[in-house]
């Protein structure tokens, strides 16, 4: 597991909260998602947890524009967004770690409060980094299918790619998928494979 490093150099001490801010999140782009690293997919070809953040906030857009007129896209949208800020200080956490899902969430929660503190108006933040963790809305739940089906659509650009040994990243999407109109996505990707 890749933890992050803050140091001076990405974000000044006397910084404004606000641009502070900013220093933080442009972690995300120097954090690797993990599990690619550790089936093989190269460091400089791997995707950024702010890589994979963006796709899921503007696919999640998008196929709830089309396919779920009853959610709040711009919601699903928000969500996404925030759905791994934690990370900012947690790191990518696998399963590979052995870290428990109570354990994960508190690392997170933790990193959250610390890049939040000091903002003025960051409860839209937090809220929404904490209505994904919950999972008890209709709009969290979306995300977290549309969070899987990027890994999926991922793992597949890495085949073209020429990666091999990726089959797991597959078949842990294909067993966690809730929603019938993600699902159907994720079929007709698989059946171009």
């Amino acid at each position: 597991m890749i933890t992050n490093e803050h140091t001076s150099k990405y974000k000044p001490d006397d910084v404004n909260p606000t641009i502070g801010f900013f220093y933080d999140m442009a972690q995300l782009m120097n954090t690797p998602r993990q599990g690619w690293l550790d089936h093989g997919v190269s460091e400089q070809d791997c995707e950024s947890v702010a890589d994979h953040s963006y796709k899921v906030a503007t696919l999640g857009f998008m196929i709830a524009e089309r396919h779920r007129q009853d959610l709040d896209s711009f919601r699903v949208m928000r969500l996404a967004l925030f759905h791994d800020i934690g990370e900012i200080y947690s790191g990518d956490i696998t399963p590979r770690d052995g870290v428990s899902a109570e354990e994960k969430s508190r690392r997170e929660l933790e990193g959250v409060e610390k890049i939040l503190s000091g903002i003025q108006n960051s409860e839209i933040i937090m809220e929404s980094w904490q209505e994904y963790e919950n999972q008890v809305t209709p709009e969290a739940i979306f995300v977290k299918d549309i969070d899987r089906l990027e890994m999926a659509l991922q793992a597949r650009l890495y085949e073209q790619r020429g990666y091999e040994n990726l089959g797991a990243f597959f078949k842990y999407v294909y067993d966690r998928l809730e929603l019938p109109e993600v699902r159907n996505l994720y079929d007709q990707m698989m059946a171009g494979r």
